[in-house]
């Protein structure tokens, strides 16, 4: 069957010239309508399905899509490594967001925050420091969730019995939260890295990056799970993509391991922005030992700075001023 070259003037020349190359969809400019050709046949249609990795191409049926697979094979890898990686290095929201109460964004430092087991909230340290008061403005002291109100658990059981009925509720942080207290065997529950995965397990698939950081960072140790560097990679991306810091961060830590030092590099930018501050460490060192230049580092520091003053409040300097568990940066 003799192909039919298809031609729609979009006003770029090389965007003509590769169109009647590879007898690909076409885009009319004032609609954005689609005239979709075969890549192995040439047959035209409307239900033509895109290649899933890489989209650049259209196909009338598997067997069409199949039969050009070595021809598109190479094409395919590398435009679906190069969409891969947009979506990777993009900068990602952060993870938990704004303080509920103050509306500052919340710290990425853990000691910055604080998972209320009653309602299930972050609330920033400054918020879970401060003092609260009655609807007559009658200080009522800090027992109660700030949130809430709730009266605070008697001791860590209590919490964990809070947490555990979050958990059965499908709450992805209470269950990142128990699963990191199983991976440790602390406060009153045994040490079980098999049931700490399946609680991150279930945590990451309800949306928290963290997890899928921990998943990683799991992996990569070999922790509870056999070493393996492509599942590490894997779940740290997921979790980064998410908004996970400390899985950016590993990401770039497994990058500079492979000598992989200008994507190292752009991971740990992207950590930095979101507030981690070892990336910044290591940007330093990468500077020192002649894998990043001044300017990396300089902008680096320029860009802590600028998330520092995003998540700075009197009243977080005054919890971190109290108490060193309250430190949030």
């Amino acid at each position: 069957m003799q192909r039919q070259c298809i031609k729609i003037n979009v006003g770029v020349s090389d965007m003509n010239d590769m169109l009647m190359l590879n007898n690909m969809s076409t885009v009319d400019k004032e609609a954005n309508d689609i005239v979709s050709v075969c890549a192995n046949c040439g047959k035209e249609g409307d239900n033509l399905k895109s290649c899933a990795a890489c989209k650049l191409v259209k196909y009338c049926s598997r067997d069409c899509q199949q039969a050009h697979r070595p021809q598109h094979k190479k094409e395919c890898r590398k435009r679906a490594a190069e969409l891969h990686d947009e979506e990777l290095f993009k900068q990602p929201p952060p993870e938990y967001g704004d303080c509920p109460i103050c509306f500052i964004q919340v710290p990425a430092l853990d000691l910055g925050r604080r998972y209320m087991s009653c309602c299930g909230k972050i609330i920033c340290s400054g918020c879970r420091y401060a003092p609260l008061y009655d609807d007559q403005g009658n200080e009522v002291g800090n027992e109660k969730c700030p949130f809430c109100r709730v009266v605070a658990p008697d001791g860590m059981g209590e919490a964990i019995e809070r947490m555990n009925k979050r958990v059965d509720a499908g709450d992805a942080q209470a269950m990142y939260n128990v699963g990191a207290y199983y991976q440790d065997g602390i406060h009153g529950l045994p040490q079980d890295v098999t049931k700490a995965l399946e609680l991150w397990h279930q945590a990451a698939e309800l949306g928290c990056a963290y997890a899928y950081g921990k998943i990683g960072y799991s992996y990569r140790i070999g922790r509870g799970v056999e070493v393996d560097k492509k599942k590490a990679t894997h779940y740290c991306e997921l979790g980064a993509m998410g908004g996970s810091e400390s899985a950016r961060h590993n990401l770039g830590c497994i990058e500079a391991e492979e000598g992989n030092f200008d994507r190292a590099l752009k991971h740990f930018m992207i950590a930095i922005r979101g507030g981690h501050s070892k990336s910044l460490k290591l940007i330093q060192r990468m500077y020192l030992e002649g894998h990043a230049t001044k300017e990396d580092y300089t902008e680096a520091l320029q860009s802590y700075q600028v998330y520092l003053s995003e998540i700075k409040s009197k009243q977080r300097d005054e919890a971190a001023a109290a108490y060193d568990h309250y430190r949030y940066c």
